[in-house]
């Protein structure tokens, strides 16, 4: 069963988060490349997720006005 828009973007906002606190936990413990890293993937996570936001906002626009 296909994953509906909403999901997906929760899902990947939850995968920006869990990287941005493995990030932190890494950098806490002097692991900076591996924390680095993870910030790098934490971006990523999130732009993803904000990007998938923006079209849902845009369909959304687009179905009120039909």
């Amino acid at each position: 069963m296909p994953q509906s828009t909403h999901d997906r973007t929760a899902e990947l906002h939850n995968l920006a988060e869990h990287a941005h606190a493995a990030a932190s936990a890494a950098h806490g413990k002097g692991d900076h490349l591996t924390g680095h890293e993870l910030s790098k993937k934490a971006l990523e996570h999130s732009m993803n997720a904000h990007r998938q936001s923006e079209e849902m906002v845009a369909e959304a626009k687009v179905s009120s006005k039909a």
